[in-house]
């Protein structure tokens, strides 16, 4: 916290103030999450002995096992899942940005050979001026979407 004194007082904030809001936030959302494990944690044995009454201990205690099993694997799949398209997402970009660099090398390394011709030099260098216009205003149509 001592780094953060000198922005806090030239932002005018109190530190003091700030570090007991947050204390109390950490102690109340604590308190908070503590309290909701135990209810849930009643609510689970509570459903429990209703099973237990209707089926049985074994059967209920089976059936119980297998119902958290189920929801454990739920989440593992679908954490899985996720990772995978998080990854697919970045490959994707760095591909993307792979691709545009390689066109950029490319086109730089051409372009003092192309400018020699004075047909490129009338005709590509407004169809290259066009065509930068297109996908610039292309390009931002699509953001839109």
């Amino acid at each position: 916290m001592n780094f953060l004194s000198p922005l806090a007082s030239f932002l005018g904030m109190e530190v003091e103030h700030i570090t007991d809001r947050i204390k109390h936030a950490v102690i109340i959302n604590a308190a908070m999450a503590l309290f909701g494990l135990a209810a849930a944690g009643f609510l689970v044995a509570a459903g429990f002995m209703a099973l237990a009454d209707q089926v049985g201990g074994i059967y209920a205690a089976l059936f119980c096992a297998a119902a958290f099993a189920v929801l454990a694997l739920t989440i593992y799949l679908g954490t899985r899942i996720a990772e995978a398209r998080r990854k697919r997402a970045i490959a994707e970009k760095r591909r993307s940005s792979d691709t545009s660099a390689f066109l950029t090398t490319a086109t730089l390394t051409a372009l003092p050979v192309l400018l020699r011709s004075p047909m490129v030099r009338t005709l590509g260098l407004p169809a290259a001026a066009i065509a930068a216009l297109w996908v610039i205003s292309n390009g931002s149509d699509r953001k839109d979407d």
